[in-house]
């Protein structure tokens, strides 16, 4: 399977701008591209959350946008910290497939992560599946620095 997807070749630095890409796309949903664009004003971008509370939405939109410019936020707080861990995993010498697993594993639970975060929440059950969610993202980079560690002893 790992060579049919060519997964044999450490792809691992490719995945931190897929990561910044992912990051990205949060944004373009809630101010750039979807339903808040309109209030979105490119000139001053910070202050798009500020413009969200004065604007006649209903409440739901209003909510998914403000959770959409939060999910971003997050992805961009997390995103050096994965960068960092790719980066001393490939210093380390870890193995393709370790590297390639831990990658991928950080995209997917950032796609799910994303999802839950914006429109997801809207279930109050799924509340607490973000914050699981999270959590393996984040077990996910630190078990890279863990194994670049051991690998460098």
């Amino acid at each position: 399977m790992a060579s049919y997807l060519g997964l044999e070749k450490n792809i691992s630095y490719y995945t931190i701008p897929t990561a910044l890409f992912l990051a990205l796309l949060p944004r373009v949903y809630s101010g750039i591209a979807g339903p808040g664009k309109k209030f979105f004003d490119p000139n001053n971008p910070r202050f798009f959350a500020q413009s969200l509370e004065k604007a006649d939405i209903d409440k739901r939109l209003r909510d998914r946008l403000q959770r959409a410019e939060s999910a971003g936020a997050n992805a961009f707080e997390t995103l050096g910290v994965y960068a960092a861990a790719v980066t001393a995993g490939n210093a380390a010498g870890l193995p393709a497939d370790t590297l390639n697993t831990l990658s991928l594993g950080y995209l997917a639970t950032r796609v799910l992560y994303t999802w839950i975060y914006i429109w997801g929440q809207e279930n109050r059950k799924l509340i607490p599946l973000r914050t699981i969610v999270w959590g393996i993202n984040m077990a996910l980079t630190m078990a890279t620095f863990v194994l670049a560690g051991h690998r460098g002893n």
